[in-house]
């Protein structure tokens, strides 16, 4: 066997195994090894399990990289984020925390008008410059894929302008960036109460551009009460499928009604919030094999209930868990963060919040074949602890326990 790095001396070894989503009761299996080691070849995982049973390398003498007993565990993939953004909304935190409801806040011309102001405003170079330092802090909390939405230009040019900078970012640093297109995120002010013809002009103008420039891989729209309601979210996404792209939803965070079985009926890889989604709903996710994507650290910011996640498991739905992070509803990169609250307030089992943050965050993206997992044949994108156990994700409550970061094989971040 032909190795460039063997990671020894794991005291555990913890990761869901296979190629595609866990779904219920599957999430609870994890393969736990102890006293393990991790053979690598340039990027690519060739072996893993018990130390005494490590296969002999041949060829050049591989790198020796010492665990020093700690856990090890895939990468994080954060599955739902805006992390390209201009602005901020500070203010709105406090209105919310003082009992101020969200779609009140957006209804009054705040939320995310008040990004796209600021976000327009930027140029390409600003925007990178502003997303950098982001992506810097998502690898030191263990995130080695994340996914970019647009949706913060409601525009053509700006919207352009946030995908070509994730382009950009892609390969200036060591996330690998999956770009997600969301023009209809919100109603821009050019098109105050005609949601639909905002919906004409982003089909006809907008997504011919994004498909001929490849600039995403999914499109994701707002479906929401008051904002793109099923008609107009299916007319949106039934187009971006006609043209090649993956579908998403934000599926009824603030009122049900019936974005989860809309992402159903159209084969999306995802659906994601889904506070108030229906029984019925989630059945056909589950059924469709769309991925539920819950995101506790907005439910958190917003004080609203957080989604069942241990229903849609007991359903046999696969969850995926994500950040969220945006300037609004959930300023925050907090992967422990999510852990803690899936264990606390969504009622998983540690290894249900394992698998959600790696294997089924991959599979929310369409990435399970390559990445989420520690087995032959993956990326090596590895965590190593600083814990003796993978529990410590959410026992250490809201704490970053990563110690080291490894992308395709290659360290890229120590915690000193």
């Amino acid at each position: 066997m032909k190795a460039t790095l063997v990671i020894r001396n794991i005291g555990e070894l913890a990761t869901p195994i296979g190629h595609s989503a866990r779904h219920g009761a599957e999430m609870n299996s994890v393969r736990l090894v102890a006293d393990a080691a991790i053979v690598v070849d340039v990027e690519t995982i060739v072996w893993a399990g018990p130390a005494t049973e490590m296969p002999g390398i041949v060829g050049p003498v591989p790198e020796i990289m010492d665990a020093g007993g700690r856990a090890v565990i895939p990468g994080f993939i954060d599955s739902h984020t805006h992390f390209v953004f201009g602005g901020y909304r500070d203010e709105e935190f406090f209105w919310r925390a003082s009992g101020v409801p969200y779609m009140e806040i957006h209804s009054r011309g705040g939320g995310i008008a008040n990004t796209v102001s600021a976000t327009r405003a930027a140029n390409l170079d600003e925007l990178f410059a502003i997303a950098t330092p982001r992506l810097e802090r998502m690898l030191e909390l263990g995130v080695t894929t994340v996914e970019g939405k647009s949706g913060y230009g409601l525009d053509l040019e700006t919207e352009l302008r946030q995908l070509e900078a994730m382009r950009i970012l892609d390969t200036r640093q060591p996330v690998d960036i999956v770009p997600t297109y969301m023009g209809p995120h919100s109603i821009p002010q050019e098109y105050k109460g005609n949601p639909s013809g905002y919906i004409d002009f982003v089909i006809n103008e907008v997504l011919p551009r994004v498909q001929e420039k490849q600039l995403a891989r999914f499109c994701d729209i707002f479906c929401e009460r008051g904002v793109f309601e099923l008609e107009d979210s299916r007319r949106f996404l039934k187009a971006a499928k006609a043209a090649g792209f993956g579908l998403k939803l934000h599926a009824d965070e603030i009122v049900r009604i019936g974005g989860a079985g809309l992402a159903a009926e159209l084969g999306a890889t995802s659906a994601d919030h889904l506070l108030k989604a229906s029984a019925d709903d989630l059945e056909a996710m589950s059924a469709a094999g769309v991925v539920a994507t819950c995101l506790p650290i907005t439910a958190f910011s917003l004080k609203e209930p957080y989604a069942d996640a241990r229903a849609m498991i007991d359903r046999g739905l696969a969850v995926a868990l994500a950040s969220d992070f945006n300037p609004g509803s959930c300023y925050s990169q907090s992967i422990p963060l999510a852990a803690a609250l899936g264990a606390l307030y969504m009622h998983m089992s540690i290894e249900e919040i394992l698998t959600a943050l790696t294997l089924n965050g991959a599979a929310a993206l369409g990435l399970a074949r390559d990445r989420g997992s520690i087995e032959p044949g993956k990326l090596a994108d590895i965590l190593i602890l600083d814990a003796p156990s993978y529990r410590h994700l959410a026992y250490n409550v809201g704490m970053n326990v990563v110690h080291t970061v490894l992308k395709r094989g290659k360290i890229v971040s120590v915690r000193s």
